[in-house]
C-alpha cells in the first residue's frame, strides 16, 4: 500500500484529507508541524509527502529543504499544499525541492492525479 505522510497543522484539514486519501487506498501517516514532518520522513520513509506550507516556526519550505538535504529522504517526492495560489508560492515550492504544488481547499481528483504523477503511475479512477 502506498504510504503518504501528510504534514498539516490544521486538525480539520488533517482529518478530512486523511479520510479521503484512505478511501482511495492510501496509507496515511501525519505530522503536525515542520520538525515532526522531517522526523517522520526519516523514520517512516513514506512514498510521498503532502506538505502544508504555512506551519508556524518551521514552514513547509524549510521542512522540505531539510528532507531534500538528507540522502536518506531526498528522493521522496513532496507536493506543497497552500491556500495561496500565487505564482511566487509555486516558484518557491519548486525551489525548495517540491515535485509539485497544489492549492487548498483541495480538489481531490486533481490532487490524486498529481500524487500518481509524482509516483509515476496512472491516477486511480474515482467518483471523488
Amino acid at each position: 500500500m502506498t504510504k503518504i505522510l501528510l504534514v498539516e497543522d490544521n486538525e480539520m484539514n488533517l482529518d478530512m484529507l486523511t479520510r479521503r486519501l484512505q478511501r482511495h487506498g492510501y496509507e496515511v501517516i501525519s505530522a503536525k508541524d515542520g520538525p515532526c514532518g522531517v522526523a517522520m520522513a526519516l523514520l517512516e520513509r513514506p512514498d510521498l509527502i503532502l506538505m502544508d506550507v504555512a506551519l508556524g516556526d518551521m514552514d513547509g519550505w524549510e521542512a522540505t529543504d531539510l528532507i531534500k538535504a538528507n540522502p536518506l529522504t531526498s528522493s521522496i517526492p513532496v507536493i506543497a499544499l497552500t491556500a495561496h495560489a500565487l505564482e511566487s508560492d509555486r516558484r518557491k515550492s519548486i525551489e525548495a525541492g517540491c515535485s509539485d504544488f497544489d492549492t487548498k481547499p483541495v480538489d481531490l481528483p486533481r490532487l490524486l492525479s498529481k500524487i500518481e504523477a509524482c509516483l509515476g503511475r496512472r491516477p486511480p479512477q474515482s467518483d471523488t
